[in-house]
């Protein structure tokens, strides 16, 4: 037990209380009954000091405020904190604000600091304010708070420490990294728009030709199927859509496993941390640099997990779990919150890459890229992860772990099925790795082997 939190009188209060009791020895010695009068008092005093300050309390509110709301990782985030107490309290109180380890030393301030009189429905109360910074390198949903109390008396004869309920969870998502720009996702205009005809789900607007119509260009008339409707008839125009792209994020527990370098990290309830490695910090900034990546440039985008579920559904730190379509700053904005706590999760019953993800994904093939970033990946996996690249152009897969010269089979399984694919390490850089898409074509495994052993 820390002594200063457990003693109850200060070095005055001991002070009187010792100059009272030598008042008392001294009026046993000299019969002075004043002298004993003032022993009493002197000993009375800090007794009944702390005996008040247990009994009469002042009750306190804590409110903080955290700007911004949500912090990037190496980020500072401006943290407001408000107590309020009774107007009437005559005492003063040492407090001190409980930060996670990570934060550094947590700040302490007395009460009152900077008063502001409110008058409310109770009668009056003091408000003080302060103001502090936190930052961490590291991404997670952090607790802070409670505020520990040291109150004292007005004489400043005892001491008396508590714990002020409220504590507030400050998110702290990961970095997106910059990214270059790369040509492997189709042609798209200067506003992210890209023109296509979706032969495989045709709609409305994509026939190939319609009625004409007063204005359009006489260049325009499709003469054969004039003559073959009895009237004008005019090419239709390609259709105009927002590019969607699908991203497939790994958090199984096996494939990131202990043997990956940095080993999980403990959960206990005063500072959840998360259960992570060093391979899947790397997978999920990449998830995140990737999602800004493409934002940027005005594509939809749909999370999924190995198993045909949303992606961020198990995040703790997700706003919408449910949800798996993101587009704008707003979506994005989600996903980052989400990233912020997801963590790995320990293997389940239902089998990955199951026949729910390849439906979810063929059904999106048509609409753009597909983007996989996986852990370790057995042969067996990888020959199913290879059937999800089936007619779509852009498939790419960046299979992250410990040892990446051990993944070629399974690289040259996802190869050989159409994706672009990758291994790297926990100290891969990621502009790198998002680079090596737009500068390799997509090889059959056959070529790749061929190329590995001469």
């Amino acid at each position: 037990m820390d002594w200063s939190k457990a003693r109850i009188l200060t070095p005055r209060g001991w002070g009187l209380a010792g100059a009272g009791l030598f008042c008392i020895l001294l009026a046993q010695i000299m019969g002075r009954k004043d002298l004993l009068v003032l022993g009493l008092f002197l000993i009375l005093l800090p007794v009944l000091a702390a005996l008040g300050i247990r009994l009469m309390s002042p009750s306190f509110k804590v409110y903080r405020e955290f700007t911004p709301a949500v912090v990037e990782s190496d980020s500072s985030s401006t943290v407001d904190l408000a107590v309020a107490g009774p107007a009437r309290s005559s005492g003063r109180a040492r407090m001190r604000e409980t930060l996670p380890a990570r934060f550094g030393r947590s700040p302490e301030f007395f009460y009152p600091g900077r008063v502001q009189n409110t008058n409310t429905a109770d009668g009056d109360t003091r408000s003080s304010r302060y103001q502090y910074h936190v930052c961490s390198g590291m991404r997670g949903q952090f607790p802070i708070g409670p505020v520990s109390a040291e109150l004292s008396d007005a004489f400043g004869l005892s001491t008396h420490s508590r714990s002020l309920p409220g504590i507030d969870l400050l998110t702290v998502t990961p970095r997106a990294l910059e990214l270059p720009t790369t040509t492997i996702f189709g042609a798209r205009s200067f506003d992210g728009v890209t023109a296509t005809r979706q032969r495989a789900n045709p709609s409305d607007d994509d026939v190939m030709t319609r009625e004409y119509r007063y204005g359009d260009a006489m260049r325009r008339v499709h003469w054969p199927a004039t003559a073959r409707h009895g009237q004008l008839m005019v090419r239709q125009e390609e259709s105009v859509t927002t590019p969607e792209a699908t991203l497939l994020i790994d958090q199984r527990a096996s494939a990131f496993s202990l043997t990956e370098g940095l080993p999980f990290r403990p959960r206990d309830e005063e500072h959840p941390e998360l259960k992570s490695s060093a391979t899947f910090e790397w997978s999920v900034v990449a998830a995140m640099s990737i999602c800004a990546h493409l934002v940027e440039r005005n594509f939809d985008l749909r999370l999924l997990d190995v198993f045909g579920r949303p992606g961020l559904c198990r995040s703790r730190s997700a706003p919408e779990p449910l949800v798996e379509d993101y587009s704008g700053s707003a979506g994005l904005a989600s996903i980052a919150e989400a990233l912020a706590a997801i963590e790995l999760q320990e293997d389940e019953v239902s089998r990955a890459f199951n026949d729910l993800l390849l439906d979810r994904i063929a059904l999106s093939r048509q609409r753009g890229p597909l983007i996989a970033i996986l852990g370790n990946l057995s042969v067996a996996e990888a020959k199913t992860v290879a059937i999800a690249a089936e007619g779509n152009t852009a498939a790419c897969a960046i299979v992250v772990t410990h040892q990446p010269e051990k993944a070629h089979d399974a690289l040259a399984t996802l190869r050989q099925g159409g994706w672009r694919a990758i291994a790297v390490s926990e100290n891969t850089v990621l502009r790198n790795a998002w680079s090596y898409f737009d500068s390799r074509p997509v090889e059959t495994a056959a070529t790749q082997i061929a190329r590995a052993r001469p």
